[in-house]
């Protein structure tokens, strides 16, 4: 029989960024521009994806699940989508809402007009904010919390529509990065922290917000700078207007942009996120090296690290993993011998790279170490003397609540075990991960965490969460992200 499901078992191992978003603003075929950048964005999220677009007169919607590029095949749907600005979104559900209501960007009409909203990022006061608009008549049509700004901002005093969102963010907490379109207007804002990550550019003229710079360069769009942490921009028919609306704190990027979630080519708070990795894996060989005859990586997000690695401990890189990169969503599974089969349906030793070495892995990350175990039995299989196993991040202690779907805590291996355990567990003959002061110093801060004044958000990897996790404190679950829970 065929089944479907959720993910293929390697990816389900995986921390996965929650969402992508692109805006741009006065340019002619915008959606089709949209379109092209949620494709660059689609490692971000590949549950659904969605465009909103206005052409002077109405807006025009389209949204479905599915990769970009099934969503917005069709010429007969690109070309509904007239207008000369448009927003877009690429979706990961965190726990459960992989439904059609849930699909982004969100659309209503309000007194002031059209309101699209696009939205990445975890609000961790959703909860209680939700409450307290439904027992005021608040009717929700989705379990996203990004429907929870939208009722904020239709209830609002204010008199236009970037005060509104203004104050409709004033009543939440947590980490986002939202695009917005009217018919004026197109606006991007940043959570005070900078959480998440919004870039601006530029093509002839027109601006952009997105995600990543890797979404910029598939349109021939240049990169002008990152939105400042708790900054809104505003761009209208006069150009680009700046405002700083939320009080200055410190900024604390989550620190995983850097380890897994951005693609390799982007520009990342001005670091290349390939160069930032390759730099996890020199520190590596300087923290944990030991005797190998290869470094082998992980593909694909361990190649970068592995590549470090091998240049820092001049121990040769060879790919003794290969990845198939045409693995469907769906695939027979008739029995439990076949569905254990299904592991190499992703990756597949490269016997004559492996046969007779000590092999040193490179990955990104464990979580709950199920990849891990069958990827060094694999190696094993493949006649490799020594298994050795080096991780170019901290072991992931903690769940995240900013926006990104993490198992619950007890699920991660990292929690339940030490290093010597995790060995043992995974069936290395040793283990090591990147100490955190050696993962601040490959992103470039060269004294490392310093203390109590960290650069970055690593609550997931340190259990320190820079952002206050109301519901979860006050009494809603340990799933911060339960809001987003469906029994559809």
């Amino acid at each position: 029989m065929t089944l479907f499901l959720p993910r293929h078992p390697f990816d389900d191992d995986r921390l996965h960024e929650e969402c992508g978003v692109f805006g741009i603003f006065g340019t002619k075929d915008a959606a089709a521009h949209t379109a092209l950048g949620l494709h660059a964005l689609q490692h971000r999220g590949q549950e659904s994806a969605g465009i909103v677009a206005y052409d002077s007169n109405q807006f025009h919607v389209h949204r479905s699940l599915g990769l970009v590029s099934d969503v917005f095949a069709s010429e007969a749907v690109m070309d509904r989508l007239a207008g000369h600005a448009a927003i877009g979104h690429n979706r990961y559900a965190t726990t459960g809402g992989t439904v059609l209501r849930n699909v982004q960007p969100i659309f209503v009409e309000t007194d002031m007009g059209g309101l699209a909203l696009a939205h990445n990022g975890n609000l961790t006061n959703a909860h209680q904010v939700k409450q307290d608009l439904v027992k005021h008549g608040a009717i929700f049509q989705s379990t996203a919390d990004t429907e929870i700004i939208v009722h904020l901002v239709a209830l609002s005093t204010m008199t236009d529509m970037p005060s509104r969102l203004v104050d409709a963010l004033k009543q939440v907490v947590g980490a986002y990065s939202l695009v917005a379109l009217t018919e004026t207007q197109m606006i991007g804002v940043r959570d005070p922290l900078g959480v998440r990550p919004l870039v601006l550019g530029e093509l002839d003229g027109d601006y952009v917000l997105t995600s990543e710079t890797c979404a910029l360069d598939i349109i021939g769009a240049t990169f002008i700078r990152d939105i400042e942490p708790g900054e809104m921009v505003i761009v209208d028919s006069d150009g680009l207007h700046s405002m700083h609306p939320f009080p200055k704190d410190q900024k604390r990027f989550c620190v995983f942009e850097y380890i897994y979630f951005s693609r390799p080519d982007s520009q990342v708070e001005g670091r290349n996120a390939y160069e930032v990795r390759k730099r996890m894996g020199a520190e590596l060989a300087r923290e944990s090296g030991v005797p190998a005859d290869v470094v082998v990586p992980v593909p694909d997000s361990g190649v970068p690290a592995a590549l470090g690695y091998a240049e820092e401990s001049s121990v040769p890189f060879a790919l003794g993993i290969i990845r198939n990169h045409y693995v469907g969503r769906t695939f027979i599974q008739p029995s439990q011998h076949i569905r254990h089969l299904g592991v190499k349906l992703k990756h597949n030793a490269n016997r004559g790279e492996l046969a007779g070495k000590r092999v040193m892995l490179l990955d990104d990350s464990i979580v709950r170490g199920t990849t891990s175990t069958k990827i060094v039995a694999m190696v094993r299989d493949a006649g490799a003397t020594e298994v050795h196993m080096r991780i170019a991040s901290p072991p992931t202690t903690h769940s995240c609540f900013y926006g990104v779907d993490t198992p619950s805590r007890e699920e991660l291996l990292a929690s339940r075990m030490d290093v010597a355990d995790m060995a043992e567990f995974i069936g290395v003959d040793s283990l090591a991960f990147l100490t955190v002061d050696g993962l601040y110093r490959a992103a470039g801060q060269d004294d490392g965490r310093n203390g109590d004044q960290p650069q970055y958000c690593d609550a997931c990897l340190t259990g320190d969460y820079p952002i206050n996790l109301v519901d979860r404190d006050g009494g809603f679950g340990a799933r911060q992200l339960s809001l987003l829970d469906d029994p559809s």
